[in-house]
């Protein structure tokens, strides 16, 4: 029997390759003959570069950028000698702030846009940034602030690149040398598919999480919509319907406006490189996870990416989670055939979190042991 452990991380809990040990722990623990492969993944959000240096030879590279709140930080992306992977999150994201510091209608990409300008000055030819995980809600503006671009008021003032600011611009200056940007090939990994703005836009469904308050995300909605129409006017492009364009805060549809990327999936490029199509040849049982099963799972995510892929191959999959809220026939609708969450075999959060990973092994145990493949 020949069982392939692919999860995504527990985020602030498990990373991706502790879950694969736990997993797997509770599979030998039931019977130690069963052939185990390990094959931590990630969406193309935060994370992805860990597993990316597990497949590829990357030299790290660190800078000292502006965190989403434009103060100093020290963050790191990944390279080889023509392409570079950078991961938004080590500049611009969420676990960068504190708790009380969390509010997107104030927070910047630009560090982001300071790592792509480290990267092109280091001689690379192609970028792939991974988007996920952001504290921001500025539509990359951020970004290409430290790229070259200006934003201005009615008054030709000079606008900080922040969430609140979308609302204000009314013109748009372009780096007087923009040859740089233009010979790099951008690749912009997605985890959800998420339109700009709009009831499923990056405010709406995101900018709670990232700190906002119900009259902020009406706030940054709206000036999500009003640099997408700005954008069609003064630069001729629209990304009013661009899937993906809301990852990130609207990096993604910045990416797409101001570094003519290409939007991909992020777990299908993960695939891609981390050559998840050849572990999966003659599996039995597929075990995956993420931290929390929701809505967002079905945008793209790592559970989400996995049983679209083996959905003519009959490969059964089972889910370990944190926890879950969707129901039994949305799991079963996805193609999952067993699902247990952390959380359900905890007396409290607390207890979850402590034991997160002793509980996750008696998951895998309790549930291989009920399967009857033989």
């Amino acid at each position: 029997m020949k069982v392939i452990i692919a999860p995504d991380k527990f985020k602030g809990s498990l990373s991706s390759s502790e879950l694969c040990d736990a997993i797997a722990s509770g599979i030998k623990k039931y019977d130690s003959s069963i052939e185990v492969i390990k094959h931590p993944l990630a969406d193309g959000g935060d994370g992805s570069l860990d597993i990316l240096e597990q497949h590829l030879d990357l030299e790290t590279i660190t800078a000292t950028v502006n965190n989403p709140l434009f103060k100093p930080v020290q963050a790191t992306y990944k390279k080889t000698s023509e392409v570079a992977y950078i991961e938004m999150a080590k500049a611009s994201g969420l676990v960068l702030l504190a708790e009380k510091e969390r509010n997107c209608t104030q927070t910047t990409t630009y560090g982001t846009g300071e790592l792509i300008a480290d990267a092109i000055q280091k001689g690379v030819n192609t970028i792939y940034l991974s988007i996920g995980g952001s504290a921001t809600c500025d539509a990359g503006i951020g970004m290409a602030a430290a790229l070259g671009y200006t934003f201005l008021d009615i008054h030709k003032n000079a606008l900080q690149p922040i969430g609140s600011n979308l609302i204000k611009i009314h013109s748009i200056q372009p780096p007087e040398n923009n040859s740089a940007l233009k010979n790099i090939k951008f690749i912009t990994l997605c985890d959800v598919d998420n339109p700009l703005f709009g009831p499923q836009g990056a405010a709406h469904v995101f900018a709670a999480q990232k700190g906002a308050n119900p009259e902020e995300i009406e706030l940054l909605d709206k000036g999500l919509a009003h640099f997408s129409n700005l954008v069609k006017k003064l630069l001729k492009k629209d990304i009013s319907l661009v899937k993906g364009a809301g990852a990130a805060g609207g990096l993604g549809g910045g990416s797409v406006i101001f570094l003519e990327s290409n939007l991909q999936s992020g777990i299908e490029t993960m695939f891609e490189v981390t050559r998840f199509k050849d572990t999966l040849k003659n599996a039995d049982l597929i075990f995956t996870g993420e931290g929390k099963i929701d809505q967002q799972t079905l945008n793209g995510k790592v559970i989400f990416g996995i049983s679209q892929l083996i959905k003519t191959k009959e490969i059964p999959l089972y889910v370990i989670s944190g926890a879950s809220e969707l129901t039994l026939p949305e799991a079963k609708a996805i193609g999952i055939k067993k699902l247990k969450t952390v959380i359900s075999s905890s007396s409290n959060i607390q207890e979850a979190f402590k034991n997160t990973k002793s509980i996750v092994t008696q998951l895998a145990f309790e549930m291989i042991k009920e399967t009857h493949l033989p």
